[in-house]
């Protein structure tokens, strides 16, 4: 990387354009930047890594970039960087913009533009710059990727930064870890230590769980055994569990053999016991039973003679119903003949009772004769029957035409009336329409202008918001801005008085025989004395330290005050500079009339479809007095012709009403009397019909009774049984029998007979005997079933806790290799003898190089006395890998980098600096770094150091290389010649540029 040209504008201390040629400054290979005090040195440095990444180096970084802009810059003017270089053979141009907060260019107050950047290549074939992004984050990336190195190694291995290596000289293993660690980004060696760290947990849980479902197991198997297993004192993880798991599990199932084989044999004694009382048992109950039979079938006996005279009773009585039966067909005939003729009286009697006085004596004949005559009168009226129908047609007719012209008389004067007044009902529907189209439109423009009232009204009211949030950020920027000026003051004044009373500090360390580190002297006649008061390091680290602070939280308010001043400008324009209740009121006045129009638009749709049904009703009626004229006249032409029919109609019908009122009254007599005699007639002939039946019944169940031993019918009618009454007796007879026959068999049986002449059987002590056997046998089977669980238990449980041990293995093998491997790189193992952590090893190894790429340089500034080199040894109880020691070629001696001068310190730091250079330029990928910048320092040096110095510094010219020293040692202005001088004023610095010639 070789920087070309730099241009500056209103930057820092800057109020104008300045413009740095690296080109010109570059050609003598060593060239000067010096200036008084404040005056900006430090700002070009922090330009050229603005113009890079985006942000300055350290605390001075501010993402807002509200102090990047100069305090001396016109207002007009814009904060901008312009960076020239060539990296990775492509010669590009950079321009940031940080955000730039500008007068408005319409009214007052201010507006935010946003931050801005450019990145523009050369093309050598065209001659000229093409645009490659305007995006930050591609800009970004794409510098990162072609340096090889972020912002933090940039301002590391670049503007190099002496009192941090003057630091790293004298801090211990830790401190120069993590400056290492970010250097050289060894992050991914400390993940690999944790990811150890935490597979070594992880397969410990593994372990350890795989020893509590062990130890579980073994506790099952104790229960299964009955408490009877001694289980191992072992706790999960305990080397030597697996093996004691198992053999306790071994001896357990041994015993449980045991106990199955005595539980067998009780069994096997218990189960004859057990069958012999059953034997007994069932002799017994046999002897019971007989003995029972016997007396049970003596009892019934006497049952069956206590009941024998009914028994004779029902055997009569059945005898008489089964004689009975051969009655009872001419008995239901008699009965069924019966019923018909007093059916058959009571029909006749009935219809008798209806007929005229003439016809009460009248036979069957006679009545049937004169149903005929009148059936005959009653056909000779159906032509007057239906001419009277039609007369009635004809009268409903006419009174359906008086009833329809009334209706259209209604109707003619109901739509005449309507259609007088259809002009002014069409007219002021067509004025509401109108009226609700205008709102229409007036509604779509107020619409149309609330968005925007409502967005000014809201930044308005955020404005006002936002301008109390900014004076009251603005106090406290001012604020902390005074507490940080304070704070710098003190601290400068606390550094002002150690640097007076410096002599007395480096006196403190001096002994007699030892060389002075400033002089050399081995004599120290009159050492400085610390006076009261004095101030030391950590008194003016402490000043440093808060002010640092103050300056950040200084930083940090100015940033907020940025932000807010940012958001009030955004909402200043928006709103503009009316009042907020002004606003207010608008856009309330603005909704009142949207509001009112919208309802006044809502009425069009209902207006339309009004005015549409009135022109349908007014078709309508129009079309209804058009049919109503039209049916008026055809039913005059009807009316004319129903009177004429209707009169001749008349006088056809008067002869055949007769003294009725009409012929159907009369034709209606006629049939009555026709259906009457008809009746009558009928139930005349099936009254003489059932009474001949009825006598033929009567002789027939007469001689029927005779023929089956009966007096009379009633006394057969009497023996006669019902389906009921017959299947009870035939019960009771069967019943009878079959007990008899029972009873008989059971006395007649031997062996019952033989049982009932023994002793009584004594059933309860043969069962006592039993149950005792059965229970024994019980008791033993269920010692025996208990024996085999426990045997099955034991071998399942054991045969799954050898099944965990050998799962265990491959895991155990696993933990102990993890646990070696993660002791290792963690650095806690015996067989890391220096206990040195995996990333230390890997830090350790880089800063070797770093020691002998420091080395190259060290040796020809101090005259080759000094040597780095490093060292792994441990301090005390730490561990060991990163420290780092000096040797002394005039004494022979290795001492720690902290026992340096303050002129050794200087170019110790800056060998280690140019060293660390080179290592990290070579792991960001070799790319070529051809400008750096050392930042003060060289005032520590004597002359000939100097020298030695600069000759050094020249050197890197063979690598075509060129440096810029930042310092204001008056002696560098002498010796080098090309210089960038930075001079301030009251308008703010201005760069001066001198070349080599």
């Amino acid at each position: 990387m070789r920087l070309h040209r730099l241009d500056i504008t209103a930057f820092g201390p800057f109020g104008g354009t300045q413009t740095i040629d690296f080109d010109e400054l570059s050609a003598a290979g060593l060239f000067l930047l010096h200036g008084p005090t404040g005056a900006g040195k430090t700002s070009v440095l922090d330009a050229v890594c603005y113009a890079l990444y985006g942000s300055v180096p350290g605390a001075r970084q501010n993402g807002q970039g509200a102090t990047l802009r100069s305090d001396h810059a016109a207002a007009a003017t814009r904060t901008s960087v312009t960076l020239e270089l060539t990296v990775a053979g492509r010669r590009l141009e950079i321009t940031r913009q940080p955000p730039w907060e500008r007068p408005k260019k319409r009214g007052t107050g201010t507006t935010l533009d946003k931050a801005q950047t450019w990145l523009r290549e050369y093309d050598a074939t065209a001659g000229s710059r093409k645009d490659l992004s305007r995006s930050h984050q591609e800009i970004g990336e794409e510098i990162t990727q072609l340096l090889g190195m972020s912002r933090e190694q940039f301002c590391q291995v670049v503007l190099l930064p002496q009192g941090d290596f003057a630091r790293f000289l004298r801090a211990d293993a830790e401190a120069r870890g993590r400056l290492l660690g970010r250097l050289f980004d060894t992050h991914r060696f400390a993940e690999v230590e944790k990811r150890l760290a935490e597979r070594r947990r992880a397969t410990e849980a593994g372990v350890r769980d795989g020893d509590a479902a062990l130890l579980a197991e073994a506790h099952r198997m104790q229960q299964a055994a009955a408490d009877s297993m001694e289980l191992p004192e072992l706790a999960p993880g305990d080397p030597g569990l697996a093996e004691a798991v198992l053999t306790a599990a071994a001896v357990a199932r041994s015993t449980a053999r045991e106990q199955l084989t005595v539980a067998r044999c009780g069994l096997a004694a218990a189960e004859a016991a057990q069958a012999a009382a059953d034997r007994a048992l069932d002799g017994v109950r046999e002897v019971d039973r007989l003995q029972k039979r016997f007396a049970q079938a003596q009892e019934r006996a006497r049952l069956l003679e206590e009941r024998s005279e009914a028994h004779r009773a029902d055997r009569q009585r059945m005898e008489r119903g089964r004689k009975a039966e051969a009655v009872a067909p001419a008995l239901e005939l008699r009965e069924s003949a019966g019923a018909e003729h007093r059916q058959a009286a009571t029909a006749e009697a009935r219809a008798r009772a209806a007929l005229p006085d003439g016809f009460a004596e009248a036979g069957a004949v006679g009545l049937a004769a004169a149903a005929r005559r009148t059936a005959e009168e009653l056909g000779g009226l159906e032509s007057a029957r239906r001419a009277e129908q039609r007369l009635a047609a004809l009268s409903e007719e006419r009174a359906d035409l008086g009833r329809q012209e009334r209706a259209d008389e209604d109707a003619l004067r109901e739509a005449e009336a309507w259609l007088a007044e259809w002009e002014t009902t069409r007219v002021g529907l067509q004025a509401r329409i109108d009226s609700a189209l205008e709102a229409v439109s007036r509604a779509e423009q107020l619409a149309v202008q609330r968005e925007p009232v409502q967005q000014r009204l809201g930044a308005a009211r955020l404005r006002d918001q936002l301008a109390g949030d900014t004076e009251r950020a603005q106090q406290q920027a001012l604020a902390s801005g005074e507490r940080a000026l304070r704070a710098r003051a003190h601290w400068l004044d606390l550094k002002e008085q150690r640097l007076n009373g410096i002599a007395a500090e480096l006196a403190a360390n001096l002994e007699d025989g030892e060389p002075c580190a400033v002089c050399g002297a081995t004599e120290h006649p009159a050492p400085a004395r610390k006076i009261a008061g004095h101030v030391d390091r950590e008194a003016e680290e402490r000043a440093l330290t808060a002010y640092q602070r103050a300056e950040e939280a200084h930083t940090e308010d100015e940033r907020r005050l940025a932000l807010v001043r940012e958001a009030l400008a955004a909402a200043t324009a928006e709103a503009g500079d009316a009042p907020t209740d002004q606003l207010a009121g608008e856009a309330e006045e603005l909704e009142r009339l949207f509001a009112q129009a919208r309802r006044d638009a809502s009425g069009l749709h209902a207006a339309r479809e009004e005015l549409r049904r009135a022109e349908h009703e007014h078709e309508r009626r129009t079309t209804a007095r058009r049919q109503a004229e039209l049916r008026a006249a055809s039913r005059l032409a009807r009316r004319e012709a129903l009177d004429r029919e209707k009169a001749s109609l008349e006088g056809e019908l008067t002869q055949a009403r007769g003294s009725s009122g009409s012929v159907a009254a009369r034709a209606a007599q006629l049939e009555l009397q026709v259906a009457r005699l008809t009746e009558a007639a009928d139930a005349a002939r099936v009254a003489e019909d059932t009474a001949q039946r009825l006598k033929d019944a009567d002789a027939r169940l007469a001689d029927a009774a005779f023929r089956a031993g009966f007096d009379t019918p009633q006394a057969a009618a009497a023996a006669l049984l019902d389906d009921t009454a017959h299947r009870e007796l035939q019960r009771r007879l069967d019943a009878w029998q079959s007990e008899e026959a029972a009873v008989r068999a059971v006395l007649a049986e031997a062996d019952t007979a033989a049982a009932a002449r023994q002793p009584r059987a004594d059933l309860a002590t043969a069962e006592r005997t039993s149950a005792v056997a059965a229970q024994r046998m019980r008791d033993a089977a269920s010692a025996c079933d208990a024996a085999a669980r426990r045997c099955s238990e034991l071998d399942r449980l054991s045969a799954r806790a050898a099944a965990g041990v050998r799962r265990l293995g491959p895991l155990r093998e696993e933990y102990d290799r993890v646990a070696r491997l993660a002791g290792l790189a963690a650095g806690t193992s015996a067989e890391n003898e220096r206990k040195m952590r995996l990333e230390s090893y890997v830090l350790a190894a880089r800063l070797e190089q770093v020691a002998a790429a420091a080395t190259v340089r060290l040796q020809r500034m101090s005259s080759g006395r000094y040597t780095l080199v490093h060292s792994d040894d441990r301090t005390g109880r730490g561990r060991s890998g990163l420290g780092l020691h000096v040797v002394d070629a005039w004494t022979g001696r290795e001492r720690d980098t902290a026992t340096l001068s303050g002129g050794e310190t200087f170019f110790a730091s800056l060998a280690l600096a140019l060293g660390l250079a080179d290592v990290v330029t070579d792991e960001a990928g070799g790319v070529r770094l051809d400008t750096l910048f050392i930042d003060e320092g060289f005032g520590s040096l004597d002359d000939q150091t100097l020298d030695e110095v600069l000759d050094v510094l020249d050197s890197l010219r063979e690598r075509d290389r060129s440096v810029g020293i930042v310092s204001h040692v008056p002696d560098l202005r002498r010796r080098i010649h090309a210089q960038l001088e930075v001079v301030k004023g009251r308008s703010g610095s201005v760069l001066r540029q001198r070349g080599v010639g």
